[in-house]
């Protein structure tokens, strides 16, 4: 009995023990104390807007087209071509021999006609001898007015056929020379109908010449925007691989088409530029010069569509979000048309990363020392 009474002792105190151990561990513990760190400030440049004289411009789309088309044609027909000299490509000079077509034939017709100028020519030389002698004659009787008359008329006769022949001569020459297919003007071969050995009837198409190498682009505008276009105006083209060639207006179309309800402004470019006539190019035109109040572009926030600037408040301590409406763009720099006092000091970069109120550290503000174009 004593033994079970000392092990119930035992028991106890372990179950006391036990007890306490797992109150101690269960038991909630004081957080430890939170130190407090102010949040860093972001170090910005504060710079203010610049007044600059940009140009006023248009954008447009259209085709690059050949400023003129020359068509070379055969002048005569039923002859044979027998040489080709240029192909399409080709830069060619006013008078050039493109090509040849047989000549043998009109070669026979000026000879057979130079045989008949000077069978003319020795008939009017016998006339005039006649005449000649019968002049002398004349007073002592020998001859009688009739006769007379007759030489005279011969003489005419004559002189009238060698006239015929001789223009006869001129044609069949003119004929010859039409074998030889020449270049009406300076410019490029931007077509070749003409195949060797075909044989062409007067006024078959032969080739067609880019006159002077130039092209021009050919730029679609609505009403409004032809009113503002005038001859002489600068004009920027993009070409399709990325290069920009720089043009003038040369004539605005005087009528608007009804179909599309957009006119066409002719902008020469210059020769030897890398436009070819088909391309489809985008470009500008300029109007003129037009203030504006910039920025540059890295002081823009583009947030859900719209554009922001953060501006300093009055403590020149925190910054104040502003949305502004853009308009033109120029070497890193943008035009604001409306949401900024053009004294306000604007965050200059970095500003993705504040938000409205944000405290900031200035390190400097300073007006944007770009150059006013």
């Amino acid at each position: 009995m004593k033994v079970f009474r000392h092990r119930i002792l035992i028991w106890t105190v372990l179950a006391i023990g036990l007890a306490g151990i797992a109150w101690w561990l269960l038991r909630p513990h004081a957080a430890p104390a939170v130190v407090s760190t102010p949040a860093p400030l972001l170090t910005v440049t504060a710079i203010k807007a610049t007044h600059q004289n940009w140009p006023d411009t248009i954008q447009a789309d259209g085709n690059l087209a050949a400023w003129q088309e020359a068509v070379i044609s055969a002048e005569t027909g039923s002859l044979r071509i027998t040489k080709l000299l240029v192909d399409v490509g080709s830069v060619v000079r006013r008078g050039q021999l493109l090509a040849e077509l047989a000549s043998a034939s009109a070669a026979a017709d000026v000879r057979k006609q130079q045989a008949a100028v000077a069978q003319a020519r020795a008939n009017l030389d016998g006339a005039q001898a006649d005449v000649r002698r019968a002049a002398m004659v004349a007073g002592g009787g020998a001859l009688s007015v009739q006769k007379i008359d007759e030489y005279r008329t011969t003489e005419a006769t004559d002189r009238a056929s060698l006239e015929s022949a001789e223009a006869d001569l001129q044609s069949k020459r003119i004929v010859l020379a039409q074998t030889r297919i020449l270049a009406v003007d300076d410019g490029i071969i931007s077509s070749r109908s003409a195949l060797l050995g075909n044989v062409v009837s007067a006024g078959t198409e032969l080739f067609r010449i880019v006159r002077q190498a130039r092209i021009e682009w050919q730029a679609e505008v609505n009403p409004q925007q032809l009113a503002r276009i005038r001859t002489g105006q600068l004009a920027h083209v993009l070409l399709p691989g990325g290069k920009t060639v720089e043009g003038q207006v040369r004539l605005a179309a005087p009528t608007v088409s009804t179909s599309s309800g957009r006119a066409i402004v002719y902008v020469s470019l210059p020769a030897g530029s890398a436009a070819q006539s088909g391309m489809f190019a985008s470009g500008s035109i300029e109007l003129g010069k037009q203030g504006a109040l910039t920025l540059p572009e890295t002081a823009l926030v583009l947030r859900d569509g719209r554009s922001d600037v953060y501006v300093l408040a009055a403590d020149q301590a925190t910054v104040v979000r502003r949305t502004v409406v853009t308009g033109r763009r120029k070497g890193g720099d943008v035009e604001i048309v409306s949401g900024l006092d053009a004294e306000s000091s604007v965050v200059q970069s970095g500003a993705a990363f504040l938000s409205d109120g944000a405290a900031v550290k200035v390190i400097s503000a300073a007006r944007n020392k770009r150059d006013a174009t």
